[in-house]
């Protein structure tokens, strides 16, 4: 079943309904479905054909659930990108993708038009705003096509989202999530963690481009009204008004973003009671700072373990297992990732991919109808991540004899900061072209504030000087800013063990003294 179709069903069933909301501007769900289906036309009548794909580098904003499930009625795969990416990032995410158009936002023009002879395959750069000469604008594309559509077949395994994320050797990888994939997702979505309906009003406060877009399918499936944050940066203040105003009853926030409501002085001053459930994921989270967020906000809060090889979709933690007080066991439960979530098996595995019994610790691993179909052009890394039939999380950790899974350390040295998963050695390859650097081990430190941080311990080369300053300075140069370390430490040499691996565990243990596991 194509995804579009879920906003044809929509508009059909609830056309005077609230669709989108930005601001003070709205479209009912007949407005945006015939704004989706004239751009579903316009995309078409410039050659893009079913199959190939469109990347969007939008901050949150309408267009960009208008293009998204215009590409889906037309089989067109998308590629949402991450705005906080370094435009050569964004670049190579694009050129990787083979996308043949891009629709970008204002902020983003000038910077990666500047590198359009690194995306030679993109025949058409899409502007929402004022578009830069041999740019096409988006209200002028769409406003003379036909409002209607009809919804393109698609196969089960036809591309709807290709979702990038960081690999372990530095370069990204984008996790093809099929039509069949997302359609799967928001039933479980259903079944697990939300019961939604035409009168539920769901705010946009996280990235589109990652969780917050993904479930906006099942609200758009149920009828629900999508509101959109209407600033570019995250504000608790504009959070509060938002909610009081639009009786917002359903959220997906970052463990960070959740953090900063509840310590902020404005929390109190707002009418926050229409809010029924917050699903949160993308990193864990202090049992203190979910205790606070209970007291302030009710026991409205689900959370979510997965990733985008399986979508939003490994494990959750109820509502009701949100306690203030209560046994040992269920004190304890507010440190796991919860159950397995609805049609979806997970196991603990050893180094040899056989099952561990419980308490044992091993790696995550998942299988179900949610698994990513692959790597988009890397066949190497998808037999990797999905031998045996099972996605291969690379996180590590144990799960007990009622099937709850705790979450201890990470097999692939990635960090969690802010929400946004961050990879080691994609900031090591940066750092080791300084000309000063020798060796380089990038680890995430505790952070109150973003969960972990990221800080790079580096030798240098005999006779070399440089400064923790001009280090951090050269990652912001090549990298995303919430990339780029926060601290450096200088030492002699690298630990390593006989076969020359860096020993990063070591090199992590003096800064997580006191903690009962290696994330946050």
């Amino acid at each position: 079943m194509n995804l579009g179709t879920l906003f044809t069903k929509a508009a059909r069933t609830f056309p005077e309904r609230l669709a989108i909301a930005y601001g003070d501007y709205e479209l009912t769900y007949q407005q945006a479905n015939e704004r989706i289906n004239r751009m579903a036309n316009r995309l078409l009548s410039l050659g893009i054909k079913k199959g190939e794909n469109v990347a969007l580098l939008l901050h949150n904003c309408p267009e960009f659930i208008e293009v998204l499930f215009a590409c889906f009625k037309a089989g067109i795969g998308t590629v949402p990108i991450n705005f906080r990416l370094h435009p050569k990032e964004c670049a190579f995410i694009i050129d990787n993708s083979e996308a043949v158009a891009v629709v970008l936002g204002d902020d983003f023009r000038d910077s990666l038009y500047a590198l359009k002879n690194e995306m030679p395959r993109v025949k058409h750069y899409i502007c929402v705003a004022k578009p830069l000469e041999g740019m096409l604008h988006y209200e002028t594309l769409i406003k003379d096509k036909s409002p209607t559509f009809v919804d393109v077949d698609v196969e089960r395994d036809d591309l709807a989202w290709l979702f990038y994320t960081s690999g372990t050797t530095g370069q990204p990888k984008g996790a093809m999530l099929t039509h069949h994939v997302l359609m799967m997702m928001t039933m479980n979505f259903f079944a697990d963690m939300a019961s939604l309906g035409p009168d539920d009003v769901i705010l946009h406060a996280a990235p589109l481009s990652h969780g917050s877009g993904l479930y906006g399918i099942p609200n758009v499936a149920k009828g629900a009204a999508n509101v959109i944050l209407h600033v570019k940066t995250f504000d608790p203040k504009t959070v509060f008004e938002t909610i009081q105003r639009r009786r917002v009853t359903n959220m997906f926030m970052a463990p960070a973003m959740i953090k900063r409501l509840v310590t902020s002085p404005e929390i109190d001053r707002y009418d926050l009671s229409s809010i029924k459930c917050i699903n949160y994921g993308g990193a864990p989270i202090y049992v203190e700072d979910m205790k606070e967020a209970v007291r302030k906000m009710g026991q409205v809060f689900v959370q979510l373990f997965g990733q985008a090889e399986c979508p939003m979709t490994i494990s959750y933690l109820r509502k009701e297992e949100h306690l203030l007080k209560g046994t040992e066991e269920q004190m304890k439960r507010l440190t796991s990732a919860g159950i397995p979530r609805t049609d979806v098996e997970v196991k603990i595995f050893d180094e040899h991919d056989h099952e561990l019994p419980p308490g044992q610790m091993g790696e995550i691993v998942v299988r179900g109808e949610v698994m990513m179909k692959g790597y988009w052009r890397n066949p190497k890394a998808t037999a990797e991540t999905l031998r045996g039939g099972w996605v291969h999380t690379g996180d590590l950790g144990v799960m007990d004899e009622k099937g709850y899974v705790y979450i201890l350390d990470r097999a692939k040295d990635m960090i969690i900061s802010g929400g946004e998963n961050i990879y080691s050695r994609e900031i090591e390859d940066i750092i080791l072209k300084h000309p000063a650097i020798h060796e380089v081990a990038v680890i995430g430190v505790p952070d109150e504030k973003w969960g972990e941080a990221v800080k790079a311990i580096v030798s240098l080369k005999q006779g070399q000087t440089t400064t923790e300053e001009e280090i951090i300075n050269f990652c912001k140069d090549n990298l995303a800013s919430y990339k780029k370390p926060k601290s450096v430490e200088f030492i002699k040499e690298i630990p390593k063990n006989p076969y020359g691996k860096v020993l990063k565990r070591e090199l992590r243990e003096k800064y997580w003294v006191g903690e009962s596991r290696r994330v946050r």
